[in-house]
């Protein structure tokens, strides 16, 4: 099973990285740093989620109606579709609630992009996070929603990784609001985050 960060820095990774930089304008290690933080986030959101038996039905339900891992065949041109960036769109409101924009701020603070862009590669993000999920837990021929957090716990790098990166993401939407954002990051450890995947 592949962990984060050898999903970032698979093909898979790569071609979201060539995506945000030639349909964006971003340069290539904005779009790393932005994705080095957001697809941690999602991951964390979907492995707090998945803690629940009622939380790990829904996204064991959602990856087999839907998110089968055929959109990382040809990724390129899937996540700019916008079905799938709608999808996106969805799956963010689904584990973010209405703190999405918060993390999108987050994200847009560590990578230097403006909030837009910050949310429009997250909108391309959880699809792909999705797809790669969906693939994972047929290869290992999961039946049981519950081993769906055993699978998010190794793509975060263990569960000790996976609870420190829950533990981030409970603190970074419960913040209270006060327009410190970056403080927060730098006291949370998003520093890390961004910068988890670059060699």
């Amino acid at each position: 099973m592949s962990d984060l960060s050898s999903l970032l820095n698979s093909s898979i990774g790569k071609s979201l990285i060539n995506v945000v930089t030639s349909k964006m304008g971003a340069n290539p290690e904005q779009a790393q740093s932005a994705l080095g933080a957001t697809m941690p986030m999602i991951l964390s959101a979907l492995a707090k989620n998945a803690s629940s038996a009622d939380g790990a039905k829904g996204i064991f339900d959602a990856i087999m109606k839907k998110h089968d891992g055929s959109i990382l065949d040809n990724l390129d041109e899937a996540v700019t579709q916008d079905e799938v960036v709608e999808d996106g769109g969805g799956i963010l409101g689904h584990i973010f609630g209405d703190k999405t924009e918060k993390v999108a701020g987050a994200v847009s603070q560590s990578s230097g992009m403006d909030l837009s862009s910050a949310m429009n590669i997250m909108k391309m993000a959880a699809p792909v996070i999705m797809g790669y999920l969906g693939r994972q837990t047929r290869q290992n021929n999961v039946s049981n929603p519950m081993d769906i957090s055993n699978i998010l716990s190794g793509m975060l790098g263990g569960q000790q990784a996976a609870t420190r990166h829950q533990s981030f993401i409970e603190k970074l939407i419960d913040q209270d609001g006060d327009g410190s954002i970056m403080d927060d990051i730098a006291g949370m450890g998003m520093k890390y985050l961004g910068g988890m995947f670059k060699k």
